[in-house]
């Protein structure tokens, strides 16, 4: 998990990092014309929160707090991983 910080530090230092979640982070996307920024995966996050309040509470609290905050160009993005056994 460091190795990825390290590496997203080097390579990208513009973009933003969620504290505290490098155990979430999937990667960087990268769009023509658009900035990079670092993509997590969303189901960790909320895995991460519930180490210390609830699930539901966990659920508002991505959404709200870390999903709904806008913090420019870099802002990151949230993955929702579609697993076989979810597949339709």
């Amino acid at each position: 998990m460091e190795k990825k910080r390290k590496y997203i530090e080097e390579f990208f230092p513009d973009v933003m990092l969620c504290d505290g979640h490098d155990n979430a982070i999937l990667g960087v996307v990268e769009s023509f014309s658009k900035p990079a920024v670092v993509l997590y995966d969303k189901e960790q996050i909320i895995e991460n929160l519930m180490a210390d309040m609830p699930e539901d509470e966990a659920i508002e609290y991505f959404y709200f707090n870390i999903e709904g905050a806008y913090v420019g160009d870099y802002t990151p993005q949230y993955a929702t991983i579609i697993k076989e056994s979810n597949a339709i």
